[in-house]
This record gives structure tokens, C-alpha cells and sequence, in this order.
């Protein structure tokens, strides 16, 4: 199972990112989560602390692996074809919550100068994991529709669009349904968060309906998810309101891929 989360920035990617990662692992998945997005904080919603994530080398800064896989000696020329498995094995860091996380990062942080390198690197490792993996594997994408662009989504099984009731949501949402449907994803799916009341729900479902794409589960507005953030606290292993729809969430996701 091949999950790419999107949506505008704010919206609560990487929060349902999150959840929904662990919920798998707790179900008995063996589970990666790629931290695709270009501010990284995955790790903190899985259970590591801030030092923790500061300690973890994004791959697309890693500048002695990015010169294994891909230099080849002349300047300005590098590999296009390169095996990633071993990335996979020894980047990707298991958290608190039995989830193994793989950091993107992104190639601007590589240095000045051209970033082919750096991109053929995480294109490689992305396409790999999205196409050959049998694990499941949760992707919290960039913010927008940049990574459509890119491709990085390509061949997933599921494209979870997440967004609220404010206006700009709805119309970032409503390009990357166009994008992804553009691009053959086989399944997608608009993700309701931090619903406050009905008129907000009847407003992100009604913008649903408009795009043909179902709205499985709405996320109500969470106080204890705010207070947790708030002090700092990973929410994976709380039991609120909004942790119980992303579960209800998996089970649709299940159900719809396997019938």
C-alpha cells in the first residue's frame, strides 16, 4: 500500500501523516514514513524529540551518499540509473512509535551549484519505494502542487487530499484533485480537518462533490491535538476525537483497496 498525503500548507498533513502511519505499524504493518515535505517535522508527531530529529541527515543532504550513488568521476556528469535499496535500509530511523522514517530533505540544502545530483538521488529513492515496496509506505508531500510536478507521487495506490474549510484550502485541493487525476492516480480521497461545525462540513464535502472525489471521514476541530502541540507532547498515542477519525480513515482506505 502506496499513501501520498497532500495538500495546502497548515492544513495538517503531517499530523494525519502521522496518525495514520501509526495506526498502521499498530495493526501489524511493517510501515515507512517519508517526510517529503521541505520543513520536515514528521518525527516529532511520531514520537522523537526535537534533538532526536536534529540528529537525522535528510537524504538530499547527504553529500558523501549523494557522490556514491551518483558521481561518476567527470565533472558535471552523473549516474542516471543507481540501486537504492541499501538507502532504504540504513537512512530510514525507527521511532518511538514502531515507524520507520525516511527524511527527504531538499536539494537546495545541498549546496550552491547544480543539484542534478541531489535530484536524481531522491527521485531514484522515491520511485523506488512508491513502485517496488511492499510495505506500506505514507508519503507527507510538499505543500501545494509542486511535487505533481516532480512526479514524486506517481504510482500510488491512494492520493489523501487534506484540507479545511478556508477558501484557499478548497482551491488547492481542488488543483491537485485536477492535477492528480491529469496524471492517472487510480484513487483519491478529500480529508476533512479541524471541521468546527457543520456548516464547515457541509462547505468542504459540497466542494467535494464538485471535484467526483468521496469525503470518507471528517476530522473535527481537537482541542487536546492543539494543547499537545502546544507543550510539545506526540500525538500518536493519544486517544481523541480526532486520532478516532483517522482510524476510521484506515479502514475506509482498506476497504476501498482491497475490493
Amino acid at each position: 500500500m502506496k499513501i501520498a498525503v497532500t495538500g495546502k500548507g497548515g492544513v495538517g498533513k503531517t499530523f494525519i501523516s502521522g496518525i495514520l502511519a501509526y495506526r498502521y505499524a499498530a495493526t501489524g504493518f511493517t510501515t515507512i514514513a517519508i517526510d517529503a515535505d521541505s520543513s520536515p517535522n514528521l518525527a516529532l508527531v511520531l514520537g522523537m524529540t526535537e534533538t532526536e530529529l536534529e540528529k537525522i541527515v535528510p537524504v538530499a543532504e547527504n553529500q558523501l551518499l549523494i557522490e556514491e550513488k551518483t558521481m561518476t568521476g567527470y565533472p558535471g556528469v552523473y549516474k542516471l540509473a543507481f540501486s537504492v535499496d541499501d538507502i532504504v535500509r540504513h537512512q530510514a530511523v525507527l521511532t518511538p512509535s514502531m515507524v520507520s522514517l525516511l527524511v527527504m530533505g531538499t536539494v537546495q540544502a545541498v549546496g550552491s551549484g547544480c543539484a542534478c545530483a541531489a535530484n536524481s538521488l531522491v527521485r531514484n529513492l522515491v520511485g523506488h519505494l512508491i513502485t517496488r515496496s511492499d510495505e506500506v509506505v505514507i508519503m507527507d508531500m510538499e505543500a501545494g502542487i509542486e511535487h505533481l510536478g516532480r512526479g514524486t507521487a506517481e504510482n500510488v495506490d491512494m492520493m489523501l487530499i487534506v484540507t479545511d474549510a478556508n477558501k484557499a484550502s478548497l482551491v488547492t485541493a481542488g488543483r491537485i484533485v485536477k492535477l492528480a487525476r491529469g496524471g492517472g492516480i487510480p484513487r483519491m480521497a478529500v480529508v476533512a480537518n479541524r471541521v468546527r461545525n457543520k456548516e464547515q462540513e457541509e462547505k468542504i464535502k459540497d466542494a467535494a462533490s464538485l471535484l467526483g472525489v468521496p469525503v470518507p471521514v471528517i476530522i473535527p476541530y481537537d482541542e487536546a491535538i492543539l494543547d499537545a502541540g502546544t507543550r510539545g507532547v506526540a500525538p500518536v498515542f493519544m486517544d481523541t476525537p480526532a486520532t478516532r477519525a483517522i482510524e476510521c480513515l484506515r479502514t475506509w482506505i482498506e476497504e476501498v483497496t482491497t475490493s
